[in-house]
This record gives structure tokens, sequence and C-alpha cells, in this order.
């Protein structure tokens, strides 16, 4: 009981200390640590028992985080526009940013917890500014004008639902509702708005495995997709290497140095869907309903290690791919869909081309116990 107590007093202190911030770039964040919620309370013997959403050696779920990203050097070319009028505005020639960079902020907090079903809400934040080697002129291509003006910004709140229905067998969903793109002075919610969700089942057959099978509704790639999606944990018997994927969206091979060090090694892909609303000098794209279709690969390597307790640090360095930065334009207030680019009925109203180049992540994170 007294153990009961202390694990129920240590999920208060962290709901009674989250503050309520507002995004992912647009995705249903899987990052968390079930085993918060693991006996608060009391458990009968003869009542049907329940896998856990958690297997033994996952690295700690991020409750709080702040965070900084910083991509390098890289050249940004913005091909021709065609506007709703008929007329078109020249592409030219590549412009160089010297950096690309913003912060990054979330939370995750507990709001249901019973054996039986455990439901976890946040909410996130990204900002991301271009800081372009030359001034941006009035005549300059508009993607370059609203880029070096007003960034890209994400925020929204996201929900994970985990559903044991017995033993070993598990329903998991994941949804999330972000606003994305220029926030400019009219910022117009609606007009932002993007929602992504993925509803799998799985099983957890050990304590060192578990995996699951699903379909997403997903921008991870910079515009609407419908995939299948493949979830698979496990830790090796020794405890020393292991395996988190969320795929296509991340796959990572984990080796756990200690307890408190942690290398992984893999790859994420990160977009969303950004609005185009703002009426830059010399150029009326206003009433065009235009978004840019951003979708990136990002190769990494991470470390994580305990600082103190149950503050940790992230560090992620590595080689961001561009997939796609792409204007598009939406028809009657519709998304074309596209499935990766492949049924293409329209063009896209610009397609651009962007350079790659090494990116680092720092971040500060409060973590489950």
């Amino acid at each position: 009981m007294k153990r009961n107590f202390l694990k129920l007093t240590t999920a208060v202190i962290v709901l009674a200390s989250t503050p309520a911030f507002a995004q992912t770039d647009g995705t249903a964040d899987d990052d968390i640590d079930w085993s918060l919620y693991e006996d608060l309370g009391f458990e009968d013997e003869s009542m049907k028992r329940y896998c856990s959403a958690k297997i033994e050696g996952l690295s700690p779920a991020k409750l709080i985080s702040l965070g900084y990203d910083f991509q390098g050097p890289y050249d940004i070319n913005a091909g021709k526009m065609k506007l709703l009028s008929g007329d078109s505005i020249l592409g030219g020639t590549p412009q160089r940013v010297n950096s690309t960079a913003g912060v990054r902020a979330g939370f995750n907090l507990p709001v249901v917890s019973k054996t039986n079903l455990v439901w976890q809400l946040g909410a996130n934040y990204w900002r991301t500014a271009y800081n372009y080697d030359q001034p941006v002129e009035p005549t300059d291509n508009p993607l370059h004008q609203t880029l070096a003006e007003h960034g890209l910004r994400t925020s929204g709140i996201n929900t994970t639902v985990f559903k044991p229905l017995d033993e070993t067998q598990f329903v998991l969903f994941q949804g999330s509702a972000d606003l994305s793109g220029t926030y400019g002075t009219n910022f117009m919610p609606a007009q932002y708005l993007k929602y992504s969700a993925a509803l799998l089942w799985g099983k957890r057959p050990t304590e060192k495995k578990q995996w699951a099978v699903g379909l997403a509704r997903t921008y991870r790639v910079g515009e609407l997709n419908y995939i299948p999606v493949v979830l698979y944990n496990s830790t090796s018997a020794n405890n020393k290497w292991g395996s988190e994927v969320l795929f296509p969206a991340r796959a990572h091979v984990r080796r756990t140095l200690n307890p408190r060090n942690m290398v992984f090694f893999g790859y994420e892909l990160q977009g969303q869907s950004f609005r185009l609303y703002e009426n830059l000098p010399g150029f009326d794209i206003r009433e065009e309903d235009l978004e840019i279709r951003r979708g990136e690969v990002r190769i990494r390597a991470v470390y994580e290690c305990s600082l103190k307790d149950f503050i940790w640090m992230s560090v992620q360095a590595g080689y961001r791919l561009n997939y796609r930065y792409d204007v598009d334009r939406l028809v009657d207030g519709a998304e074309i869909y596209r499935a990766f680019g492949i049924l293409r009925d329209d063009p896209y109203a610009q397609e651009n081309g962007l350079a790659n180049p090494f990116y680092i992540n720092v971040s500060i994170n409060l973590v489950s116990p």
C-alpha cells in the first residue's frame, strides 16, 4: 500500500507542476512511458489481467521537453509560381540560407490511468526561422519573402489512448490537431488546422517485446497520406541492445551503456503542410489558398543521459535530406490527394528545391520516474 501511495503522489506532483502551453510537426507523438501509471490502484488477483503498455529497457518518456533545433547552411531554389489570375511569378537563382533554427517545446500528462485504460494528453510548439545570407528584396520570389519575414510555426495538441484487451493484446490510438503556417497578423485558425491520427492493434508476447500494425492519416512527408504503420519495440536478453520502431515514421537501434546513458542510431520522417496567408510587398497571394508541403528525412545519432534524477539531456546530430518543399493550391478549400506525389491530377503551384545540411538538436527533458 505504501508503494501505491508513493507512485500516486509522484503522478499528482507531475500533473501539478506541468505548465499549460501550447504543437510536433503535425504528428501524433508516441514518446510515452506507461510505467508511470502502473500500480496506481489496488489489484485483485481474481480480476481480469491486462498487458502493460511498456516493455523493459525502453528509453524514458519525456513529460516536459524544451529544446533547440539548428540546421547549417544550404541553398533554396524557388521555382516559378503560377497564380489563379493566370499570371506567374518567375523563379530566381538559388538563395543561400545561413541557418534554419528554432525552439521546440512540448509536454505530456496522464488523464486516465487504470489497468484497463490509459489516456494521455499533450501539447507542443515548434518555431522555424530562416536566416538568409543576403537581405530578401520585395521583388524576390514570395517563397523567400515569407520564409525570411515570418518563418514557419506549428502548435497543437495530441492525445494517446492505450486500451489493453487481455494479457497480451492491445489497441493503441494516437491523434493530433495542429495549426501550421506563417502565423501573420491576420491569423485565421481554421485555415491552418490539420489533423493526424493512427489506430493500431498489437501484442505484447513478453516483457521485452511488443509489436502492432495499423493505419495512419499523416502529413509526415508534407502532404496528406493514408499509410499502413508498424510498431516494433524490443530489448535484448542482457538489456544492452534494443529497437524502437514506428515504421515508416521512424526507426532506431538502441544501445544501452547503462540505465542513465543511451545511444540511438536511425532516422525520422518529419513534415507538415504550412499555410501561406500573407500579403507580401509586390505580391497579393492572400486569396490563393497556398500551402507549403514540407517533408524531410533526418538520418541521425542520438545520445540521451541523466543529468540529475529525472532531468535528462538529449543531443541528436545528423543529416537532413529534403523530401519535398513544394507549394500546393487547395481546390475549393480542399487538399489535392496525391498519395506521396504519385497521383498528380493537378500540378503543384510551385516546385522548389532544397539542398541538404547537417543539423543538431539539443533538449532538456523531465522524464517519467
